[in-house]
């Protein structure tokens, strides 16, 4: 009898560790999208674009921030990772400085834009790097989507930024945004528009072009901090969502695009500067949005 009652409490043992194990190792998947105005020290477009001179400098700071978010989801507990290069020409991130057991989305055009690779498997995303939208008098860079070519974009009657027009994508999918880091200005904008966020304010603006910022190293910390902090409480975010189908309101700087993009089926000019189309989801308008800033005649091959 004692024989029997110690193999049953081993193979009790047994099965406790073996679902110890099998909880361990339940999927975690995180997506990251990392752009570069929000990242630490950025304020102007000399650090934003190839052949500009701080450039490279901060490629490596963005590349950094993007690596203290991984290793943080990592150590939180994530198993698995795509990173969005979701700035510029999206060629920014230093691959090689970055874990060599994720995997990067680079260049356009992307049916989901900032978001290409996102589905419903995804526990959760990540910004990081993020501004405020056009919308806002505020922010360091602020622009939503395109800074030369959209003075205000709503969706079903909302002004929206890329945060939470990516949230609305991530949301499609039924997947939560855990956390953005950006400064003052879009960290507020963000918990705004889309809700219960961990916020990590790199740096605190004075205008389009001036800000008081962190030091990298003490950014890459806060990030760090506040992407643990967000996973550790990842039963609490709420998907962001939209009602269907959406209502596209897209305001340009210049009279020729709207007046041309009305030739095209189910796009309303509703103003001299404004064109109008409905989508059947979020999805359909990301296309929208893409066709719209990607398209050009002479495109080759």
């Amino acid at each position: 009898m004692r024989k029997f009652v110690v193999t049953l409490l081993a193979c009790l043992l047994c099965l406790t560790a073996t679902s110890a194990a099998a909880a361990q190792q339940k999927p975690l998947k995180i997506y990251i999208s990392v752009d570069m105005e929000g990242i630490t020290g950025v304020v102007t477009g000399d650090q934003l674009g190839p052949g500009s001179f701080e450039y490279e400098r901060f490629r490596e700071f963005m590349t950094a921030e993007a690596r203290a978010a991984v290793e943080a989801a990592f150590e939180a507990g994530a198993t698995e990772i795509v990173v969005s290069d979701s700035h510029g020409n999206g060629q920014n991130l230093l691959l090689e400085k970055l874990p060599q057991h994720i995997t990067v989305v680079r260049a356009w055009p992307r049916p989901l834009m900032m978001m290409q690779g996102i589905d419903e498997t995804f526990a959760g995303a990540i910004f990081i790097g993020y501004h405020a939208s056009t919308s806002n008098p505020r922010g360091v860079r602020a622009h939503t989507i395109s800074s030369a070519r959209f003075t205000e974009v709503k969706l079903n009657g909302k002004v929206m930024s890329e945060a939470s027009i990516n949230a609305a994508i991530a949301g499609h999918f039924n997947v939560p945004v855990l956390m953005i880091s950006g400064d003052d200005a879009a960290v507020e904008e963000a918990t705004a528009q889309i809700g219960d966020l961990e916020g990590a304010v790199v740096k605190w603006n004075y205008g389009f072009h001036s800000a008081r910022t962190l030091m990298p190293e003490a950014a890459r910390a806060l990030i760090r901090e506040k992407v643990k902090k967000a996973i550790g409480r990842i039963g609490s975010f709420k998907p962001y969502k939209l009602a269907a189908p959406v209502t596209l309101d897209l305001r340009f700087k210049n009279y020729r695009p709207p007046e041309i993009l009305s030739y095209l089926p189910g796009v309303e000019r509703t103003d001299s500067h404004s064109i109008r189309f409905v989508g059947k989801d979020i999805v359909e308008i990301s296309k929208f949005l893409e066709f719209i800033t990607q398209y050009e005649s002479t495109l080759e091959p």
